[in-house]
């Protein structure tokens, strides 16, 4: 089964990137870790029959009446759980861990830093970023793979605008190399 994980949409309207509505087509499952923004962009999501989603922060309060803050369900003897808010940082992970542990699940999908990361230790934990608003990284959504009672994921990194700090490092990179060309 195929998964694809994302999170902080925070789309206006109910209009999904054309390259990341084709991700979607090819998969069986999507889960929306929250910050969808508006009820149009949950519907768009939703279209496909597929969606399993909690809110964020940035919700209307709309919302939040529609969707819970934490769900967790079963693939093929996988546990998984979803929140929006699970932890401060991609760079130390062991509120999230705990979150799992306390959850009872083997893989935590987890939103609201837009910065995606994959980390496997005694719990799979998962920080999809964001495919329309990334923080130093690029656009991007996780492929999670479930077969068999395990789970292998991936990021894909998608078209589109990267932060700025993105930016400024490949423009500082460009400047070195054409500077040990000169």
């Amino acid at each position: 089964m195929k998964l694809i994980a994302l999170s902080d949409t925070h789309l206006k309207k109910g209009e999904i990137p054309p390259q990341l509505q084709s991700i979607l087509k090819d998969c069986d499952l999507i889960v929306h870790a929250g910050d969808f923004s508006t009820v149009e962009a949950y519907k768009a999501f939703n279209a496909s029959g597929k969606l399993k989603a909690v809110y964020g922060n940035d919700d209307t309060l709309e919302l939040r009446k529609l969707l819970p803050e934490r769900l967790k369900f079963e693939v093929e003897g996988i546990k998984v759980g979803v929140i929006h808010e699970g932890g401060l940082s991609v760079m130390d992970t062991t509120a999230q861990g705990y979150l799992a542990k306390e959850m009872g699940v083997d893989v935590l999908i987890f939103g609201h830093l837009h910065r995606p990361l994959i980390e496997k230790k005694d719990v799979m934990l998962v920080c999809p970023g964001s495919p329309t608003k990334p923080r130093m990284s690029n656009p991007g959504v996780v492929e999670l793979i479930i077969e068999k009672g395990s789970i292998n994921g991936r990021i894909l990194t998608l078209e589109g605008e990267s932060c700025e700090y993105i930016k400024f490092r490949d423009d500082l990179k460009k400047q070195k190399q054409e500077e040990n060309h000169k």
